[in-house]
């Protein structure tokens, strides 16, 4: 019996070891989920290097197909921009915007004028030839270009690539360009009488705008009408147009809108310390006394500052207004910057200094001085220069005694030539009044003066 059990305990034993190995060869729950996590995370990301692969094998394969079959590329684009320009018509900006150009200025040319959109044909270097009516009328629209456009100094471009260069508003703000972006074109012209810039032109690359106008796509079913584009310009802040400086400058704008001056700044201080408040001022002292006028402005103004600053005033429209001033052997006609326009010694009268002897070149320069200190007791004067004649023909003057209103003649009517004289007509020779009459008359020299004629 003993022996039987031993029999049977060996015969069990063998199974129940094969048993424990299967046991212990099956994997554990853990196993199994961190294995189907490392398949899922493999499989991820081979679906996200195959696009990054995919990129990187198009780009290197286009760059061989670059460096070895250049020609092969560039003909397509070439030829496609060869058939758009055929139609040989394009738009054109008559005149450039008037600069600087300030956030929500009106957008004007050099004259003032709002800008005019033509369209032209194209001669076959593709410089403008003449004006273009168009039959029916076209819708154009004005859009706001990077000023880098178009790239390489190019002077054509596709549709497409006029549309790339587009620039859109920053997120919140207003629509870039506002007023008249959406015009008919008719006969050939459209005048742009409202545009104006809400952003200025800082944050793009280039730091520069351009205007660009085309027709509006899907508007137009005919060969294409080449776009047209300003000159690149920078947009500035309209806080800047309070300090800007005006071309031409004014005679009555404070002296700090000339170049290199600025608003409440050394030079304006100083210079207002001098009673120089204007531009008119301004150039009154540089004619009478320039070297005071650079000693007020100090070191500190350089030779070319100097350069520009002068330059910029002399910029300045003077108009014609006169200013007479009497000294006693002499009147000294002067224009608004104490400039000598003309001078009367008795009945002789001289268009400069230059043509007088050393000793009445001193004289006058003595009574510009004395007119500069005098400037606001003046007689003014307007339209006097050059050959006006105060008093017209067959006009009426009155003697400053008698109160008589007599005629104004020239001498010579009918001969048709140069008159030197005038004469007051209305009374016979021997009944002429006795006193003064103050006389304006030009003749041959062209232009006028005051005389003295006594009766």
């Amino acid at each position: 019996m003993a022996a039987k059990r031993l029999h049977s305990d060996s015969d069990h034993h063998p199974a129940d070891k094969t048993d424990d190995k299967r046991m212990r060869r099956l994997p554990s729950f853990s196993t199994v989920i961190r294995e189907a996590m490392m398949r899922k995370s493999l499989q991820n990301f081979f679906f996200t290097l195959e696009p990054l692969l995919r990129k990187v094998v198009q780009e290197e394969v286009e760059r061989v197909l670059v460096l070895h079959t250049p020609r092969m590329l560039e003909r397509p684009q070439q030829k496609q921009i060869e058939a758009m320009e055929s139609s040989g018509m394009k738009l054109i900006f008559k005149s450039q915007p008037f600069l600087p150009i300030f956030t929500g200025s009106k957008v004007e040319d050099a004259e003032n004028s709002p800008l005019q959109i033509l369209l032209a044909d194209t001669c076959s270097n593709g410089e403008y030839c003449s004006p273009l009516s168009y039959p029916s009328p076209l819708k154009l629209e004005l859009v706001v270009l990077d000023g880098d456009f178009p790239p390489d100094g190019r002077e054509n471009w596709t549709p497409a690539e006029f549309q790339k260069a587009i620039l859109k508003e920053r997120n919140g703000k207003r629509p870039l360009l506002t007023g008249d972006v959406n015009v008919i074109l008719r006969d050939g012209i459209v005048m742009i009488t409202e545009l104006q810039f809400t952003d200025n032109s800082s944050w793009v690359r280039s730091r520069h705008f351009r205007i660009g106008v085309r027709v509006v796509p899907g508007s137009y079913d005919g060969p294409r009408i080449k776009e047209a584009m300003t000159e690149p310009f920078t947009v500035k802040d309209h806080r800047g147009e309070l300090y800007r400086k005006h071309h031409p400058p004014y005679l009555g704008d404070e002296v700090w809108r000339l170049e290199k001056i600025g608003k409440d700044g050394a030079f304006h201080k100083k210079l207002a310390l001098q009673h120089v408040n204007t531009v008119q001022d301004f150039l009154k002292l540089f004619e009478v006394d320039r070297h005071h006028l650079r000693e007020i402005l100090g070191a500190g103004m350089s030779d070319r500052m100097w350069e520009v600053t002068v330059n910029h005033a002399k910029e300045c429209v003077l108009g014609d207004k006169i200013y007479v001033h009497r000294g006693p052997q002499c009147t000294l006609f002067l224009n608004p910057i104490c400039q000598v326009v003309k001078i009367v010694f008795g009945d002789m009268s001289y268009d400069s200094t230059k043509e007088l002897p050393r000793t009445q070149k001193n004289y006058v320069q003595q009574l510009v001085q004395e007119a500069y200190r005098q400037w606001d007791a003046l007689e003014e004067a307007e339209g006097l220069f050059p050959g006006n004649i105060p008093l017209i023909p067959n006009e009426s003057v009155m003697h400053e005694d008698s109160g008589i209103l007599l005629n104004w003649n020239p001498n010579d009517t009918q001969g048709g030539g140069a008159t030197d004289n005038y004469r007051v007509e209305g009374f016979e020779e021997d009944e002429t009044p006795a006193g003064n009459w103050q006389v304006a008359y030009s003749g041959s020299t062209g232009w006028g003066y005051m005389h003295n004629m006594t009766g």
